[in-house]
């Protein structure tokens, strides 16, 4: 987003904030915003705080994201002060979004609290949708495909690989195995704050918390029944990355994902990485299907699609139908 606004207005009009500037670069971006040297202002969700004068509009893309909400102190809805600052400037406050929150286009829909929907009838470019398939796995597991990847897919890939295309593999659950049962007694090695089961990481050979970020060593041995029958369930990126290295040994790959944007700048280098060194296959989280624009993107396939279905939130039927939207809006 950074470029394509300096790309229009360039460098000088635009500040940045966010969590991975240092103290010191954050004052330079707060000063330059405060002297009104910078005419636009682009962050993170705390960017709603910047100090900046005679505001005009205010833009929250994708509005529908979770993560304008902060669950950490202080806690504040982001599109709530949004709000509240538009009305005290008297300025416009858009919201955008391909798969809106479901409240706030009852809202538009009804023309309730002064909302008023914009639709955009046509996509960039005037392209069109791609075409969608949905494969039941019940149905490979039953024909003896025991893969990660549908027969579909797999021939989809090799087909893109061989007219030097590019690929991005959507897997919603980073790790190598989501949980660790014993098959002895049943016991699951959950964390001990939290009380959610640990994924493994094989990479750095650890038991991870998702949540409070709580470590520990691998268990080979349970224990409760001191069983070694201690087995790794479920998938998640990086068994995905080992599987693709194995059916397709030639293809350049790539992964993104909290564990490996954890540096200063790798999310940007990932992606550029990807763009410009002729990587053939994209392998990550949400954040690789989000508002990216990847030319030469002619396939996305989506790794157990309906298994964010069954987490635990009263609002997951919405959060899956607005994911595989954003991801299906990724290829072109």
């Amino acid at each position: 987003m950074i470029d394509r606004f300096i790309s229009r207005f360039g460098k000088d009009e635009i500040a940045v904030l966010h969590s991975k500037l240092s103290i010191g670069e954050r004052h330079d971006e707060w000063e330059k915003i405060r002297n009104n040297n910078a005419k636009i202002v682009i962050g993170a969700r705390s960017a709603i705080f910047a100090p900046i004068r005679n505001l005009g509009i205010i833009i929250i893309d994708e509005e529908h994201d979770s993560s304008y909400k902060s669950d950490a102190n202080p806690r504040y809805d982001a599109k709530e002060i949004a709000k509240y600052i538009a009305e005290e400037n008297k300025c416009p406050l858009l919201l955008g979004s391909a798969t809106p929150d479901i409240n706030i286009f009852y809202k538009a829909v009804n023309n309730k609290e002064n909302i008023e929907l914009l639709e955009l009838t046509n996509r960039a470019n005037n392209s069109s949708l791609p075409d969608v398939n949905v494969i039941d796995l019940k149905q490979e597991l039953a024909n003896g495909n025991h893969s990660m990847l549908s027969i579909d897919l797999y021939s989809k890939i090799e087909e893109n690989l061989n007219k030097k295309r590019q690929t991005i593999l959507f897997l919603n659950r980073r790790g190598y195995s989501t949980f660790i049962m014993c098959r002895n007694c049943g016991y699951t090695v959950k964390c001990k704050n939290c009380n959610i089961s640990l994924t493994y990481h094989s990479y750095q050979k650890k038991l991870k918390c998702h949540y409070c970020g709580y470590e520990e060593k691998i268990v080979s041995v349970c224990p409760e029944c001191h069983s070694d029958k201690i087995r790794y369930f479920g998938t998640g990126t990086q068994k995905l990355e080992q599987e693709i290295n194995k059916q397709f040994p030639n293809a350049k790959t790539i992964r993104m994902d909290v564990d490996t944007v954890t540096k200063k700048n790798s999310h940007e280098q990932i992606l550029n990485k990807f763009k410009n060194e002729n990587i053939d296959i994209l392998i990550g989280t949400q954040m690789v299907v989000k508002g990216h624009h990847f030319p030469n993107v002619t396939l996305v396939g989506v790794i157990a699609a309906d298994s964010s279905l069954n987490i635990d939130d009263y609002r997951a039927n919405e959060r899956t139908f607005q994911i595989l939207t954003q991801v299906a809006r990724t290829s072109w």
